[in-house]
């Protein structure tokens, strides 16, 4: 054979190959199956304390939340985009501590922190104290597109907002009369002053709202949504309006990455709702995925290891739901109950709320 031939036969060869391998690579870039979990607060959730309509509004919106994250994934979306969805239909929902409906500080106030997480590349954008903005969730994604830097707080922060077009509103926009009732509860108890009703809401009610949690209740109604893409890419949210009665200007775990929230394709992705000041001495997301990627634990295990062992060690309370690579999907909460939902790619839509629903 002259050696033109075999050069030639060689490099039809080498063209094969590198079909095969791109044609491979193409396979296994779409081997993977799109997941997403969410969760709406962890705590003190009793079915005797939630009446039949309140029950079925909660599991209608989680459903809906999670649905839309889903569409997103379904068709061949990234799991960012699929967590900023999901997260924006709990924003405007009114029933859980994020957004509209929000928890208010002791002066009256609604101080929104958010943070979003890219597994893939590690990115992460997170805003705290923020006063105006509709949407948290996505002023959190415009850190990571729009700015150099990870976390941006307060005023600072909603003059970033507004520098980005994001969508505003006055506080009265993020009232609840029954968070303000609650309020009310938690400060009198506290032996604090109740601060005047913010502008621009209706007057009073005669009569108190029915329902309300005591203050002595652990309630916490942060949202976060983990998801899976086709690309096997991993993210993580969480928004929160915080603790309620908390001191103005206090910030939890919500928008700090690794407490709060984490992601990495290397081991997993997490979302957190407790108290976050426990999230945030043990560094919680990232404790799970450390437990995951280091220790060979599956997701479930590291769930439970960190929020029934680690945090439960320092008389903490919350939950935390999680994704990994592979596709595993787990949650573990120390509470009566978490709002929560998971689905993935070609499977049954999960919605529960209390400890006793699978």
């Amino acid at each position: 054979m002259s050696l033109q031939s075999w050069l030639g036969r060689t490099a039809a060869v080498c063209v094969l190959v590198g079909m095969g391998a791109g044609l491979a690579s193409a396979q296994t870039a779409k081997k993977h199956a799109w997941a997403i979990q969410v969760h709406a607060g962890a705590g003190d959730i009793f079915r005797a304390q939630t009446s039949p309509e309140l029950d079925a509004a909660e599991r209608a919106k989680i459903a809906e939340a999670i649905q839309a994250g889903a569409a997103v994934l379904d068709k061949g979306g990234s799991s960012m985009d699929a967590v900023e969805a999901a997260i924006r239909i709990f924003e405007d929902a009114t029933l859980f501590d994020t957004g509209r409906g929000a928890a208010f500080n002791d002066k009256g106030v609604v101080e929104l922190d958010a943070a979003i997480m890219n597994g893939k590349t590690l990115d992460v954008g997170s805003i705290a104290a923020v006063h105006n903005t509709k949407h948290p969730i996505s002023l959190a994604r415009k850190v990571i597109e729009k700015s150099p830097h990870v976390l941006m707080v307060g005023e600072g922060a909603d003059a970033f907002s507004r520098e980005q077009g994001l969508e505003q509103a006055p506080q009265s926009y993020f009232f609840s009369e029954k968070q303000w009732e609650t309020l009310e509860q938690v400060l009198k108890e506290q032996g604090k002053p109740i601060p005047p009703r913010p502008a621009g809401v209706p007057a009073a009610p005669k009569q108190q709202l029915a329902g309300l949690w005591s203050p002595h209740s652990r309630h916490y109604g942060t949202v976060g949504v983990v998801a899976l893409d086709r690309e096997g890419n991993l993210a993580a949210g969480t928004s929160t309006g915080g603790a309620m009665g908390k001191h103005a200007g206090r910030v939890g775990d919500s928008p700090i990455a690794g407490a709060g929230t984490y992601a990495s394709n290397k081991s997993c992705a997490v979302s957190g709702t407790g108290v976050g000041e426990y999230f945030i001495r043990l560094g919680v997301a990232r404790e799970v995925c450390n437990l995951i990627q280091y220790k060979g634990m599956t997701a479930q295990q590291a769930a439970d290891e960190v929020i029934h062992t680690e945090v439960e060690s320092l008389k903490g309370v919350g939950g935390v739901i999680v994704e990994t690579p592979d596709g595993q999907q787990a949650w573990s909460f120390n509470t009566p109950g978490m709002f929560r939902a998971r689905l993935r790619e070609g499977g049954p839509l999960t919605v529960a709320i209390y400890n006793d629903e699978k």
